[in-house]
């Protein structure tokens, strides 16, 4: 099985692509390749002259959509982190202009399913955590230093997590006899500290999304991406963000209604209407998966979509 077939479903793909892709002959970037699910679909819908440029900062991703390029010409991967989104299109002669651009927070089925990259807390594999394992701190590495308020406020702020302290607490005493290396040992510690659990969900499932948010800086990411995204679209560009958390798209809603209403101007200042507008207009309302795709793809039930348009 190539590297570009591996199962990975992605989420609100017809949605998504639908809201994207206004000019077929236009330039898009998918700042979130993962398996290339939504860049294959952008390209069944760009014609001849189309260019897609896709971003992932994680190696096997990559490797993924090198498989692409090789395959169409109008494709080229980029490795790096979107939120370097302006610099890494400038390397590929892209200034701007984009007609679309694509951002799905997900992680990807792959990541996921392969123990070795210590995503899932459902089976062994090291405390890994990391989007590009070759570069930072493992969750296993940063977990061995971190104090006992560092802990709890990654827990808190990036999980939600309403027994982080107590969690903390065990984690260090537990690294006090033994260091925790594993995604199981982890699993198993929050699973003890936890006195309740949320119908449905793993006890560990708020740590490790906490652990990974902080590991990858995920938050800072989605940030810089969108403060460069008006400066790269073009008028009547579209921007088209798929969330999967409250924490993601809580900075999502907030940019694009920021960019929607304007530059805040002190009252009386002489100022034109083209000065005073914002830079996006929101398109619609959130879109949820429907139950089908939930039904067939429970990993999107969380899932959360956001279109806006560049004003000319």
């Amino acid at each position: 099985m190539s590297l570009i077939e591996q199962q990975h479903l992605p989420v609100l793909l017809e949605e998504s692509v639908h809201a994207l892709v206004v000019d077929p002959n236009g330039i898009y970037v998918d700042g979130t390749f993962g398996r290339g699910g939504h860049s294959r679909a952008v390209l069944a819908r760009l014609g001849e002259s189309g260019r897609l440029i896709a971003i992932d900062r994680d190696p096997e991703a990559v490797d993924a959509g090198s498989e692409l390029a090789h395959a169409d010409r109008r494709f080229t991967m980029v490795s790096g982190r979107f939120g370097s989104i302006t610099e890494l299109l400038a390397h590929v002669g892209v200034q701007g202009d984009l007609c679309g651009l694509l951002l799905d927070f997900g992680v990807s089925s792959p990541q996921l399913d392969t123990a070795e990259r210590g995503f899932s807390f459902s089976s062994e594999g090291p405390l890994d955590l990391r989007m590009d394992p070759t570069r930072g701190e493992s969750a296993a590495q940063w977990l061995a230093h971190a104090s006992d308020a560092e802990i709890v406020q990654v827990l808190f702020d990036f999980g939600e997590e309403r027994f982080a302290r107590r969690i903390a607490r065990n984690i260090v005493a537990q690294r006090g006899e033994s260091p925790l290396t594993t995604t199981t040992q982890l699993a198993a510690l929050v699973a003890r500290s936890v006195p309740t659990r949320e119908p449905g969900k793993h006890p560990a499932t708020r740590t490790f999304q906490a652990l990974r948010i902080r590991i990858n800086d995920e938050l800072e990411e989605i940030q810089d991406c969108l403060r460069q995204s008006c400066d790269l679209l073009a008028g009547a560009g579209r921007l088209v963000v798929i969330s999967f958390h409250s924490l993601e798209d809580r900075i999502v809603k907030r940019f694009m209604r920021t960019e929607s209403r304007g530059p805040v101007l002190p009252k009386g200042l002489p100022v034109t209407a083209e000065e005073s507008r914002g830079r996006l207009r929101i398109l619609g309302k959130p879109v949820r998966p429907s139950p089908a795709e939930v039904a067939s793809n429970p990993r999107a039930r969380s899932a959360v979509m956001r279109v806006a348009e560049r004003l000319a």
